[in-house]
């Protein structure tokens, strides 16, 4: 997603005059830092707040839903409080059921199978409405999550686009080409947002 939503950036780059130049830049940026960041979350470079020394502890999987927002979250108790981890999606979480998890500090495996952070611990429950998983896994769950979904799931930020393509014509000017592209890079941005924060399509 994040190629992509480059790609679609940089594509403008000859259509614009240099003060478009410049933004389209800053987005680059913006993407590739907020990506950067991510991965270093996700693969335990920067802390994600998992309990140090845990090593064993019971987990289950809760989908939250808030507004046009649907991620995975790995619930567990530490100390006798309830914390939640958003994850990334990853199929084996449609059919999980409560189970214990391996818990290093910096990783969480499930069933040897790992898990990568989307965010951070946190003791508050998310927002919106949580659903649990099933105590018995639907075996045709997993084939209702594939790519396609996905891609559907996120492009539901897009509707921002045409708001920001006027919005940058009204401060900067530059007329129908300039909404045109300043639309379809914020409508790539907003989906590559929901897809990099760690979005759940099933």
């Amino acid at each position: 997603m994040t190629i992509g939503t480059l790609a679609i950036t940089i594509a403008w780059v000859p259509f614009a005059d240099p003060e478009q130049v410049a933004m389209l830049g800053t987005v680059a940026v913006i993407i590739l830092g907020y990506t950067g960041f991510r991965f270093a979350v996700a693969f335990g470079y920067l802390p994600a707040g998992l309990p140090r020394g845990a090593d064993r502890l019971g987990v289950r999987r809760v989908r939250q839903q808030h507004r046009l927002e649907s991620r995975s979250w790995l619930e567990f108790t530490v100390d006798g409080r309830d914390r939640w981890l958003p994850v990334y999606f990853d199929s084996a979480l449609v059919t999980l059921t409560p189970r214990t998890a391996e818990i290093d500090g910096r990783a969480v495996s499930v069933d040897g199978r790992r898990m990568y952070p989307s965010g951070r611990v946190r003791d508050s429950e998310p927002v919106g409405r949580l659903v649990d998983n099933p105590e018995r896994p639907d075996p045709e769950a997993i084939g209702r999550t594939g790519s396609g979904r996905r891609v559907l799931l996120d492009a539901q930020s897009a509707v921002v686009g045409p708001c920001a393509g006027l919005l940058w014509v009204y401060v900067a000017g530059g007329g129908s080409v300039a909404f045109v592209a300043a639309t379809i890079v914020a409508a790539a941005t907003a989906t590559w947002l929901s897809a990099v924060r760690g979005s759940d399509p099933s």
